[in-house]
């Protein structure tokens, strides 16, 4: 059952972030761009904020939705999904100062070592970014030591949104299973 809803999930992403060009006579397509963005010049804005992916304990922030194949449970964790929603802070604790949340998956996705598919969106809290988001997917290698990943869009102050962020592990804990994660963010935005 869990497969079945991990298929139907990837292909309803697959599905929602294609773009089919349609014919300009259905009358339903502008090709005129937006020229509020005509107007703008870009900035590029950097972000540093610290992800923590709490697996254990009364209110954790990420769910295992779909177990790794058992072939390969010591190796690389591979067929393992989470479902997330972890807290973005200022500073390195837990406690530190609240500015977003991180929601979305990572499933592991190489059967020879632990290597992360990511798909999240930054759901920003604070400031002039409050219900802004920056949308990352790609490839999280857990054994180097900094990560890159891009930056594939956003919404509100991130729409057409483009960069990268970087990402390296601060803190694990094998008991609690807890790791915290330094993210630098780089967007280039209108």
């Amino acid at each position: 059952m869990a497969t079945k809803f991990f298929i139907f999930f990837f292909i309803t992403i697959i599905t929602l972030t294609s773009v089919t060009a349609e014919d300009e006579g259905t009358g339903f397509v502008d090709s005129s761009p937006n020229r509020k963005f005509l107007k703008s010049k870009e900035k590029v804005s950097h972000f540093r904020f610290f992800w923590h992916d709490i697996l254990t304990g009364q209110n954790p922030s990420a769910i295992q939705i779909i177990p790794s194949v058992p072939k390969y449970n010591k190796t690389s964790s591979f067929g393992l999904v989470r479902i997330l929603d972890n807290p973005l802070t200022l500073g390195l604790k837990l406690s530190s100062k609240l500015v977003g949340r991180a929601e979305g998956l990572y499933a592991s996705a190489s059967q020879s070592r632990l290597s992360l598919l990511m798909v999240m969106n930054f759901a920003l809290t604070q400031g002039k970014y409050n219900g802004s988001s920056i949308t990352i997917m790609g490839r999280d290698v857990i054994d180097d030591k900094a990560r890159e990943m891009p930056v594939v869009g956003g919404s509100g102050v991130f729409r057409f949104a483009r960069g990268y962020a970087m990402a390296k592990t601060r803190t694990f804990d094998p008991k609690s299973m807890q790791s915290t994660v330094e993210f630098n963010v780089y967007v280039i935005h209108y």
